[in-house]
């Protein structure tokens, strides 16, 4: 990796830090590039290098973390859902772990409504799928199962984002696995 590349690399993670301590404040619309590079202590034409605006910065890290889970989605596919599912959810988990800071602030009140909707979709369009064809006997009842776990998920995520200290993400995926498994068999 040359020089340049890790420049660019660290002045992106700068500025991704410097947004999302931002957001916690305040809503997107209210954030200036001049208060983001002066907060991070970049020059504003450094910030124009890489993105056009706010909502340009904002747009790319939610297709930067958008991609990391749908990469996930191919290399690990998980079906049926039982054991061999732990390795998705732990890794979903290290993602949200690596971004802490700006998923925090994304999925908090002055956060992106609509990223989290595209999350809920792709992994909706690929989890029921998978559960449909692990649980046919709950096909009656399974959309709504389904439904009550993402939202419990999404709960569970935003505690845990919040949490000082956090629990590991080992820890946070076997906690979800069995939550899950609870919902949708019925267990308890």
């Amino acid at each position: 990796m040359t020089g340049k590349d890790r420049r660019v690399r660290k002045t992106k993670t700068q500025l991704k830090a410097g947004l999302a301590g931002l957001l916690k404040e305040k809503g997107i619309n209210e954030i200036t590039v001049t208060e983001l590079t002066e907060q991070v202590d970049i020059n504003r034409s450094t910030f124009y290098l890489h993105y056009r605006d706010i909502y340009d910065m904002m747009e790319k890290i939610e297709n930067e973390l958008i991609e990391k889970i749908e990469e996930l989605i191919r290399t690990r596919p998980v079906s049926p859902f039982g054991e061999n599912s732990f390795p998705f959810i732990e890794d979903i988990f290290v993602i949200l772990a690596e971004n802490k800071e700006i998923c925090a602030a994304l999925l908090g009140p002055n956060g992106d409504i609509a990223f989290l909707h595209r999350i809920e979709a792709i992994l909706s369009e690929h989890s029921l799928k998978v559960l449909q064809a692990t649980f046919p006997e709950h096909s009656n009842d399974l959309q709504y199962a389904y439904s009550f776990c993402l939202s419990g998920c999404v709960g569970l995520i935003k505690a845990w984002l919040a949490a000082t200290p956090q629990e590991s993400p080992e820890h946070m995926a076997k906690l979800t696995f069995r939550l899950i498994m609870n919902a949708l068999t019925g267990q308890r």
